[in-house]
């Protein structure tokens, strides 16, 4: 289904490190790839919500996001209902194009072409066994690079 060299192998993709966050209206979905990620071997940090009680997508969004872009973690995977919300959060710090997906399609090109580093989902719109998925693409698609980087650095001379 893949051009697998755009794709690299699950065990790079295990030497990544991520980082993983939520709200409330994602907790549940996030708390089902921590556990998938880690039964595969990855390297996972979760920085909450460490329950379903409420919490603001904000304040997760910009912990994780700030730790992407500094280099701490290599990918991210942000949750919350819908994945708009925290994926506009995400997109506010400098370094960070997050890239709200609900198919592996998407999932491809959104790092194929735009280099995303932050993967956002909505719990109330994708299952588990999607969202797997599509977590799995976005974890072992590259960049192309090649006229796609000029673009990228288009996007990066916005934030200035």
């Amino acid at each position: 289904m893949y051009n697998k060299g755009r794709i690299h192998e699950a065990e790079e993709a295990s030497r990544m490190k991520i980082v993983l966050g939520s709200d409330h209206g994602g907790f549940r979905l996030k708390e089902e790839i921590k556990q998938y990620l880690i039964e595969k071997g990855m390297n996972v940090t979760d920085y909450g919500s460490f329950t379903p009680e409420r919490v603001d997508y904000p304040v997760v969004a910009a912990k994780a996001a700030h730790a992407v872009a500094d280099g701490t973690f290599d990918r991210g995977i942000l949750v919350c209902g819908t994945g708009i919300g925290i994926g506009i959060a995400a997109n506010k710090v400098r370094g960070i194009r997050a890239a709200l997906c609900h198919d592996p399609y998407s999932a491809e090109f959104s790092r194929r072409h735009n280099d995303a580093n932050i993967l956002t989902m909505g719990e109330r719109i994708i299952g588990s066994g999607l969202a797997k998925a599509v977590v799995d693409t976005f974890l072992q698609t590259d960049f192309d690079g090649s006229y796609h980087t000029a673009r990228v650095n288009m996007i990066k001379e916005m934030e200035k």
